[in-house]
């Protein structure tokens, strides 16, 4: 049933986030409830090495995450990293009298019932989330499957790197459990509070629903930086390679902001608009938002979290995970305070290091 999916974490990890624009590396260690960035390191994704969050060239991809390695230099080869993409995730009930065992046994006998792919391509796990509301002699368990295929790309280019994909977690999830190092930006600590956090990637952006931290909703669209890349591209006449810098790094034209950056800002505002749309239309609990936080490399976007908020009508914040964290001087000099709207995912994956029991 396993195979490879959702491991426990049983030694030191580092979490490495694997994704469409970039390789992102984080290593950390705890004392006592205070984390520390002991490691980080970045890389641009080749063009096109990752398609729809599936892996398309192993070696470029392989290379990338050794290059990241590398400049990190973690003090250890173990890693944890996500799949995203096509992964489902399905509640179901089971009797809560069932041992362990003999739940693993059933859900193993009963998956073809929740699973529309051939069991053969996926692999799938579970977690107890507790006693099912509608009835105290069932529990609630979350199903979670993912294609084979996925699973073993990633451990592929992790070989390449020389490392070892100890946990493969699932990213939505990994957000969540990051969410305990932004606890200081949310309203009550979260707690019984309804946050939305909205992930900006690359190609797509992620609208999750958390309430009482744990999330209840979770839809993505086509919309992400890469969009501001190519609209940089066709405007200045440059290749994809040096749009995606410039972007990054500046050196663009006067008009590069009225033209370019703020038209992006509000299509970025009414992407979080027409997601929390959809959410209010489909759920019919907790449909007001507490508050918004904002993630991913489009989130540092000066005047983004403002131009969302006076959109919304609901306070919205820049997720920072590391704003009570210590940093070490590699980490300071490489520069990792500057990516850390973009981080959430390691983190989260970097954090499984400090589980008893892997979650996922």
């Amino acid at each position: 049933m396993l195979d490879g999916l959702f491991k426990r974490a049983s030694k030191p990890l580092v979490g490495i986030d694997i994704s469409t624009s970039s390789v992102k590396l984080i290593e950390l260690s705890k004392t006592g409830n205070t984390y520390k960035v002991e490691a980080f390191g970045a890389e641009a994704m080749p063009f096109n090495a990752i398609t729809d969050k599936v892996i398309m060239d192993l070696d470029a991809v392989g290379d990338a995450v050794r290059k990241v390695v590398k400049r990190a230099g973690p003090h250890t080869k173990q890693a944890a990293v996500a799949v995203g993409g096509q992964v489902m995730t399905k509640t179901i009930q089971m009797p809560a009298s069932l041992s362990d065992k003999d739940l693993g046994e059933q859900i193993e006998l009963q998956a073809d019932q929740y699973i529309s792919q051939p069991l053969n391509e996926v692999a799938f796990d579970y977690e107890i989330l507790g006693v099912s509301k509608a009835d105290p002699d069932l529990m609630d368990v979350l199903l979670v499957a993912a294609r084979r295929e996925n699973i073993e790309k990633l451990q592929a280019v992790l070989e390449i790197a020389g490392m070892n994909a100890s946990v493969i977690d699932v990213e939505v999830y990994a957000v969540e459990n990051a969410c305990k190092l932004i606890a200081h930006q949310v309203v009550d600590e979260g707690i019984d509070r309804t946050v939305g956090l909205v992930d900006f990637g690359a190609a797509t952006t992620t609208f999750t629903v958390l309430h009482d931290r744990r999330i209840i909703y979770s839809y993505t669209t086509d919309f992400g930086g890469k969009q501001l890349t190519e609209e940089i591209m066709r405007h200045y006449g440059l290749t994809y390679e040096e749009a995606g810098k410039a972007k990054k790094e500046g050196g663009l034209p006067n008009n590069y902001k009225v033209e370019i950056l703020d038209p992006f800002v509000d299509d970025m505002a009414q992407a979080v608009n027409r997601s929390l749309q959809f959410y209010q239309s489909s759920s019919s609990d907790h449909q007001h938002l507490d508050q918004i936080i904002l993630a991913g490399g489009c989130a540092a976007i000066p005047g983004a979290a403002e131009r969302v908020a006076g959109k919304l009508n609901t306070p919205t914040v820049v997720s920072n995970p590391f704003g009570r964290m210590k940093l070490s001087s590699r980490a300071k000099s490489q520069y990792v305070e500057n990516e850390a709207a973009a981080l959430l995912v390691a983190c989260g994956l970097a954090l499984r290091s400090f589980d008893k029991y892997a979650k996922y």
